[in-house]
């Protein structure tokens, strides 16, 4: 089966933007996705607005936004008191949550031990389940880490086990870095798919930009048909050290997965998306120098 399934990132692409986009701008944004035909999109977050202070208004992004029902808004959040607010809006469909194999990534990322963060993730799978929603769950650093931690694949695997325990039948693993050469990418995933076949197995993957197909092209030909992009390459991660580090942009991997004769669901022409985007990172982003 060749049908592949698009995730779209406007939040991991604004999250770490220093100046403050208003809630309008960003509502316009995703609506603008939407009318391209984007049906699945990483759109906000329900986190500390210490953290996290470009997503504080989650709720009046919703609000102004009405996102259709036929549109599934992923909504990023870490503990119980997060997916409650999440369920509220009535605008999300699907609760993320990340998880990592790496403790140290836990405690920086979401303050919290790996116990402490499966058991948030009961909470939220329960909140979830009452109110009808799915969840998917994020593994960061699994394809590696900065902390010099021990990594091997069988603890990933596990990690997909802990997870698939608690309920979650989507996740998504993250080369949250940018570390992973092509062959690890492919290595990783043909080896969680070949234990849980069950399971919607994704990637998220952040390179820079004259790596981004080789990982894309080993992701697929693993079996992963579940892919996570920013148009334009935006947003990435502070961890990565390398600013060209950044999300796997949505026009290379589309590109890409065209060439291997992927089944797509129609957009439109990305255009007018990539200036907008260019327009938000140069209005509310730094240049890197």
């Amino acid at each position: 089966m060749n049908s592949v399934k698009i995730i779209e990132c406007p939040r991991d692409a604004w999250q770490g933007l220093p100046k403050n986009m208003p809630a309008e701008v960003k509502a316009d944004y995703l609506r603008v996705l939407i009318a391209a035909g984007f049906k699945h999109i990483d759109a906000v977050s329900f986190v500390s607005r210490t953290a996290v202070p470009q997503m504080a208004d989650s709720e009046l992004v919703l609000e102004y936004l009405d996102p259709p029902d036929d549109v599934e808004i992923i909504g990023i959040v870490v503990n119980a008191k997060g997916a409650e607010r999440a369920v509220k809006t009535g605008s999300v469909q699907t609760l993320g949550f990340p998880y990592s194999v790496s403790p140290t990534f836990l405690q920086r990322n979401q303050n919290q031990t790996p116990e402490e963060s499966l058991e948030e993730l009961e909470k939220i799978g329960t909140l979830a389940y009452k109110a009808g929603l799915d969840v998917v769950a994020y593994i960061s650093m699994a394809f590696g880490n900065p902390y010099g931690e021990a990594w091997d694949i069988d603890e990933v695997v596990a990690a997909c086990d802990l997870l698939a325990d608690n309920g979650v039948t989507q996740i998504s693993l993250s080369d949250t870095v940018g570390l992973a050469a092509p062959k690890q990418v492919g290595d990783v995933i043909a080896d969680v798919l070949a234990v849980h076949d069950g399971i919607e197995i994704g990637a998220h993957l952040h390179a820079r930009p004259d790596q981004a197909a080789a990982k894309i092209r080993a992701a697929f030909e693993a079996g992963c048909r579940r892919f996570d992009a920013a148009i334009g390459g935006l947003g990435g991660c502070p961890f990565a050290q390398d600013a060209l580090v950044g999300n796997v942009a949505t026009e290379v991997l589309l590109a890409e997965l065209k060439g291997l004769g992927a089944e797509l669901e129609p957009l439109r022409p990305l255009d007018g998306l990539l200036a907008a985007s260019g327009e938000i990172s140069r209005k509310y982003g730094e240049r890197v120098q």
